[in-house]
């Protein structure tokens, strides 16, 4: 009898570690593809920026700088190799901050590493990755730390954010995390207001005007639909929403414009921070027969691309920037 019941502990022991496995098995699977997605993108944009003219890299300021004092506000992006557009969405969006936060020391750390090294090679800037901003701070004896991303959303990358920070828990006083741009109700609101308003001059009821997600597997997806939905209640019935990754597709934009039966034009923007490769190739490539502005002309549309990150929209800085408040409000 003793041996049957250590025969059956065994058992239900190695069920367990084989359950165990299987999870850590699939936590790792799914870090592996969260990374190897973020290379792809970071090698796409590398790829294809090559077509454009990127704009001067000299014009941008890294925030890369010692001398930070005891109080930094790290503005953490996933990054561009582009340029002009990063010195107009993500430096307008530090600038704002060094304006709002006059005793903080503003600082930058982008989380692509692909783009951190393609913009070193090409142009010789040098820019923080997160890690090197965080020891950075710690080096320059750092006492309390603001950490606002730039992110849409409550998504992976954020998520990374967050989690790379509490590596970090024990060598600062005191750190606080900014929410993403789209967190609260109002923060849609405000944000599809502030898209209106940069874009209603196209709003005549014979333009379809399109903004380009990107998209992600990921729960935090929705943020698109309830775009849409915000759109829709706030009654701006020309505007709609896509993505270039998950849904709404391009094939559901199509679909949805095609159905209304009343367009003649589509005008085709971002709703990412910057104006980087997505913008650039998947959105506004004539060259590319799938692009998004190939694939609207061959549907018979006129199209204008307006090659502009949410990041330049003043209203779009100024969530940000009280975002980074309401974190900076709960320091002791």
């Amino acid at each position: 009898m003793k041996k049957r019941k250590i025969i059956a502990l065994m058992l239900v022991l190695t069920m367990i570690m084989m359950v165990i496995a299987g999870c850590s098995s699939k936590n790792d699977a799914e870090e592996q593809q969260e990374e190897e997605q973020q290379e792809e993108e970071g090698e796409a944009e590398e790829e294809d920026e090559e077509n454009y003219e990127t704009g001067d890299a000299s014009l941008d300021d890294p925030r890369n700088g010692d001398e930070i004092g005891e109080k930094e506000l790290l503005v953490v992006s996933f990054g561009t190799s582009f340029n002009d557009s990063r010195r107009l969405t993500i430096g307008a969006i530090e600038g704002a901050m060094e304006k709002a936060f006059p005793e903080f020391s503003v600082r930058r750390g982008f989380t692509a590493q692909i783009i951190i090294d393609h913009v070193f090679n090409r142009d010789g800037e040098v820019i923080d990755n997160f890690g090197q901003a965080l020891d950075r701070a710690v080096a320059n004896g750092v006492k309390t730390l603001v950490v606002q991303p730039t992110h849409l959303m409550h998504g992976l990358e954020y998520n990374d954010v967050v989690d790379e920070l509490a590596q970090y828990s024990d060598a600062f006083d005191q750190i606080v995390v900014g929410e993403p741009l789209l967190t609260s109700d109002e923060d849609f609101e405000r944000v599809a207001k502030a898209i209106y308003e940069a874009t209603k001059s196209y709003d005549d009821g014979e333009t379809a005007i399109c903004f380009m997600g990107h998209g992600t597997e990921a729960e935090s997806n929705e943020v698109y639909a309830k775009m849409q939905t915000v759109f829709d209640s706030l009654g701006y019935e020309n505007y709609f929403v896509g993505t270039v990754e998950a849904e709404p597709s391009l094939e559901d934009l199509l679909t949805a414009i095609n159905d209304k039966g009343t367009y003649k034009k589509v005008v085709l923007e971002p709703l990412m921070i910057v104006a980087g490769d997505h913008a650039n190739n998947d959105m506004a490539d004539p060259e590319d027969p799938e692009s998004w502005y190939s694939q609207f002309t061959a549907a018979g549309y006129e199209v204008t691309c307006i090659l502009k990150g949410l990041g330049e929209f003043p209203e779009i800085q100024q969530i940000l920037v009280e975002h980074a408040q309401a974190a900076i409000d709960t320091l002791k």
